[in-house]
């Protein structure tokens, strides 16, 4: 897309910063529009110019650091996403300490989740399928690997 340095609209380096009206109060916002996505990544507010009615113009060093601090958002939010879709505890079994780990698999029509067990040597012991609402914990892996790794009842 071609670069936009406008007052309320700035478009370059694959984001859009779009100022608006607040629509919680009188003041004025900016949107962060990373392209190609449906949802601004940042809306927060913005400063009045100095007529006091109107927004403060876009510039450069603006837009840069409104583009970091999207950028840090998404960021942290697709930690969070990996975070909750990628889960292990390790627990002390007989045979020695077993990793146990929890993966989802967000599909939209059948989510499900992939539990996996492995030794000290990170050798694969047993994987199964169970279902994406599964709650990985001490116990559950436990009771898990105590039941030569069937399927859990509650998978």
């Amino acid at each position: 897309m071609e670069p936009i340095h406008e007052d309320r609209l700035w478009r370059d380096d694959g984001w859009t910063a779009r100022v608006v009206k607040n629509e919680d109060d009188e003041g004025w916002a900016v949107e962060m529009i990373k392209d190609g996505e449906p949802e601004p990544a940042l809306v927060g507010p913005w400063t009045m110019g100095r007529d006091k009615r109107n927004p403060k113009p876009l510039d450069s060093a603006a837009f840069h650091t409104l583009v970091k601090t999207a950028a840090e958002v998404i960021r942290r939010h697709e930690q969070q996403t990996h975070a909750d879709r990628h889960k292990s505890v390790t627990v002390t079994a007989p045979s020695g300490r077993i990793t146990v780990k929890l993966d989802i698999v967000p599909d939209e029509d059948d989510p499900y989740a992939e539990l996996s067990a492995l030794d000290a040597g990170a050798v694969e012991l047993a994987r199964v399928r169970v279902g994406a609402g599964f709650r990985l914990t001490a116990q559950s892996a436990e009771a898990w690997i105590e039941n030569d790794f069937r399927k859990p009842a509650r998978a």
